[in-house]
């Protein structure tokens, strides 16, 4: 049971969730009457077997530098660094597996989001790129959710701005609390450049104008039936921007992912048209 819990801390257990809930949701929202409910349950399976290779991962190559953290399995012993390689690698060939039961836009959707993900861990958090890794993985979430409908259709360009943006804004957020850690331990991404060069401050109002911009786009995006819930949305991003803003210590943090948590639940809600009718090329499907 110890290994089982480790192994579920290690797996970034709360955003893991997040994002699949995401996904999930957004196919069963947009799917037809009558759609059948397995696929939906692949799409789950697939983001939720990518989430944990992308946090298995995260944690095995972070091990070393992570020395000392209670909150690290890794780090204290709980689970092995090779027990974390060998859940990452079943895990990525189960999210793919599942992905080729969708169709092969789905599969090679979900091989792009693996791919960009599992190259931010293996480098590129490091480097002026790692927004990038966060803002392409996020955009494509939607299209994998959209490509398990009949036709395999991609989504909406505001759908997936929004997410692209929800994605970006919360690895600014996510930082936040580390800058200094980052700092002395030389991990350089975009947040952190952005910190040493402008100051943290600037970290902290990218992450807020970043996560509000997403709540724009996803009223943009709305459904006529359910704009109302974008409206109501957009608002509560915007007073919790309001409160980051003007905040201290951590309360521009705790702002950023209060605006993260409303975008979530409003694309888990389905408020936005996912897709705009149109099928991508029969070819492919």
């Amino acid at each position: 049971m110890k290994l089982v819990r480790a192994l579920i801390i290690a797996s970034h257990p709360i955003p893991s969730l997040a994002v699949t809930a995401m996904a999930t949701l957004l196919t069963a929202e947009a799917a037809p009457p009558g759609f059948g409910a397995v696929r939906v349950v692949l799409v789950a399976l697939a983001v939720l077997a990518g989430q944990l290779s992308v946090g298995w991962s995260n944690d095995a190559i972070d091990a070393e530098r992570d020395a000392g953290r209670s909150d690290k399995p890794a780090a204290v012993g709980l689970v092995s660094v090779h027990a974390l390689w060998l859940g990452a690698a079943v895990a990525v060939l189960a999210s793919l597996a599942l992905a080729a039961a969708l169709g092969p836009v789905s599969l090679a959707i979900d091989a792009a989001m693996t791919a960009v993900a599992w190259s931010y861990n293996l480098g590129l958090k490091t480097t002026v790129w790692s927004g990038a890794s966060y803002a392409i993985a996020f955009g494509l979430l939607p299209s994998f959710a959209a490509s398990a409908l009949p036709g395999h259709p991609l989504a909406r360009w505001p759908v997936t701005a929004a997410a692209a943006l929800l994605g970006l804004g919360a690895h600014f957020a996510n930082v936040l609390p580390d800058l200094a850690a980052d700092e002395r331990n030389g991990v350089r991404g975009l947040p952190q450049r952005l910190a040493a060069r402008s100051g943290p401050g600037a970290t902290r109002s990218a992450a807020l104008g970043l996560l509000l911009a997403a709540s724009v786009l996803l009223l943009i995006a709305a459904s006529p039936g359910r704009r109302w819930a974008a409206i109501v949305g957009l608002c509560c991003s915007g007073a919790l921007a309001v409160a980051g803003a003007r905040g201290h210590g951590k309360v521009p943090f705790l702002a950023a992912i209060g605006i993260a948590g409303v975008n979530v639940a409003l694309f888990a809600a389905g408020v936005e048209a996912l897709t705009s009718g149109p099928h991508l090329a029969g070819a492919l499907g």
